[in-house]
């Protein structure tokens, strides 16, 4: 059989079994082996689609033509095993960003994302931990969301794939439209489920947006045990791989359940077991994207073994200017530690979040993340991770409270998440993924006794961007003596800039930058004049 497909793009096509079984889901394991005009092979796993069916997703960068041939657990079953066939790909002529340069990769300094091609990819993430429920409601809530977040320039979504945090299993608030993923003993998945939460992954990815997809949140592992997780991710990458997504083995991945009478002990387990599935996902995905774990702080802490990461996702506290400390501790010393990875905060003092954390606290967040070293970073606003409806909030989570009331339609529009967008196209302005943390080109610079205060990072002789939380014009130091330099002051909020003219460094190679013209928070841009 001959099949066309265009590059990058997910193509699929399914198979059908004359031979009826009593648990397809269980008794039949399905893969499909493509061989690559330049001859390699990729092994990839079909998902069970109900009934007697069974169905695949390839997407390849490469032109060209690619056999396949099925690979069945069931050899004896002619209509899933040795089926052959072709699939002729041909080029890309679109533009969206996903599949012009291809899916996400670490860079080879093991600091930054880049696309399959090389193309730096800046992380800008929104967190929608519950965005595949019918709470957000398919398909014009979930295009009104995304069409805002795109306009704003959020580059990622942070989703769970159903199994959510804040509920017990098969709470109603986490069903879609076709119900939940998978039933009450975890002994079958639900393939209706997964085909409505089809429509919105394929949604993100059509609008040029990485889904960076939560396989559950972590104490599901206690509920499901390891063998079903093992089934569970395989769903999640037979569907989903062919896309350009990015893994995230679990939220808060060893925090118990709430009400949990044994944490220490399933805090333990979760930990020994993540890295199992870690392991398993990486065996099983023939594209090999992109893994991390969402993490109670660090997420390296979460498993048993570095290696298993790609890269370093962060939670650094929720405590509006209480939360500072713990978040500059966290980048730095994730930034310093080995191996290296990129690091991102992938969940911090979501916006309004306990009457508080308010849109001075996201941009704090995001510039002292990134002049730390993280290569990216993740908003959150409180309403829209938990789907809260106009009249119908979310409600009281396991140990009883709320987190408030807010319908995410206004929590869409909180300043906070425009002007992060604005902090991104800032830095697209120059080569960020060549930035390296300079603490001590400022003066003052933070230390332990003091963290609102200026920060700094930059390329050597070439560019530095100064963070000013509090409006204190600090002396800049590692410039080039003698040397020139063209200073400007950017209000972070609205983008409004302040020209300082050209600067020449003192014979110490130092220069006290003036006083802004409104006490505020300010960036200073200096950027080497010929």
């Amino acid at each position: 059989m001959m099949h066309h497909a265009i590059q990058n793009c997910t193509s699929e096509w399914g198979y059908c079994s004359g031979r009826g079984y009593t648990d397809p889901f269980n008794d039949v394991q399905l893969s499909v082996i493509f061989t690559e005009p330049d001859g390699k092979q990729r092994r990839v796993p079909a998902f069970w689609a109900g009934q007697q069916t069974w169905r695949v997703r390839y997407a390849s960068p490469k032109v060209g033509e690619h056999q396949y041939q099925t690979i069945c657990s069931d050899e004896s079953n002619p209509d899933l095993h040795g089926q052959e066939g072709m699939l002729e790909v041909s080029p890309y002529e679109g533009e969206n960003p996903l599949l012009v340069h291809g899916a996400l990769t670490v860079s080879a300094d093991r600091r930054h994302f880049e696309h399959a091609d090389g193309t730096p990819f800046f992380w800008l993430g929104d967190t929608w931990w519950m965005g595949l429920c019918k709470r957000l409601r398919w398909p014009q809530d979930f295009r009104e969301l995304l069409a805002d977040r795109v306009a704003k320039g959020f580059s990622v979504v942070q989703i769970v794939a159903g199994l959510y945090p804040d509920m017990p299993h098969r709470d109603e608030r986490g069903a879609n439209e076709a119900g939940f993923p998978w039933d009450a003993e975890f002994a079958c998945i639900n393939p209706a489920y997964f085909d409505m939460a089809d429509l919105r992954i394929a949604a993100l990815v059509d609008a040029g947006v990485v889904p960076c997809i939560v396989g559950s949140w972590g104490y599901y592992m206690m509920w499901m045990g390891l063998e079903a997780a093992k089934k569970h991710w395989r769903n999640l990458v037979a569907r989903w791989s062919a896309y350009p997504v990015v893994w995230c083995l679990a939220g808060e991945g060893v925090m118990p359940y709430y009400l949990s009478e044994d944490r220490e002990g399933d805090g333990k387990v979760q930990r020994k077991r993540w890295t199992e599935i870690a392991r398993y996902v990486r065996e099983i995905d023939p594209w090999n994207r992109l893994i991390s774990i969402h993490p109670t702080n660090i997420g390296r802490d979460q498993v048993e073994d570095d290696s298993v990461l790609d890269f370093d996702m962060l939670q650094t506290g929720h405590g509006d200017r209480a939360s500072i400390p713990n978040t500059i501790r966290s980048v730095a010393g994730s930034y310093g530690r080995q191996p290296t990875m990129p690091v991102i905060n992938s969940e911090v003092c979501y916006e309004g979040i306990l009457e508080a954390s308010r849109e001075e606290i996201q941009r704090f967040m995001l510039w002292s993340c990134i002049l730390s070293g993280a290569c990216g970073h993740t908003y959150g606003a409180n309403g829209i991770w938990q789907v809260n409806c106009e009249g119908q909030p979310y409600g009281p989570s396991p140990h009883g409270s709320s987190y408030g009331d807010r319908p995410w339609r206004d929590a869409a529009q909180l300043p906070g998440s425009g002007q992060l967008g604005l902090a991104k196209s800032i830095l697209e302005r120059y080569e960020w993924w060549r930035l390296e943390p300079h603490p001590e080109w400022v003066e003052p610079r933070w230390t332990d006794e003091n963290f609102v205060t200026p920060y700094a990072a930059g390329i050597p002789g070439e560019l530095i961007i100064v963070f000013m939380p509090d409006a204190t014009p600090p002396v800049v130091r590692g410039l080039s003596c003698g040397e020139s330099y063209k200073a400007t002051y950017i209000a972070p909020s609205d983008g409004s800039e302040c020209d300082l003219g050209v600067i020449t460094a003192d014979g110490d190679g130092s220069w006290q930058a003036p006083k802004p013209p409104i006490f505020r928070d300010w960036l200073l841009i200096l950027e080497a004049h010929e």
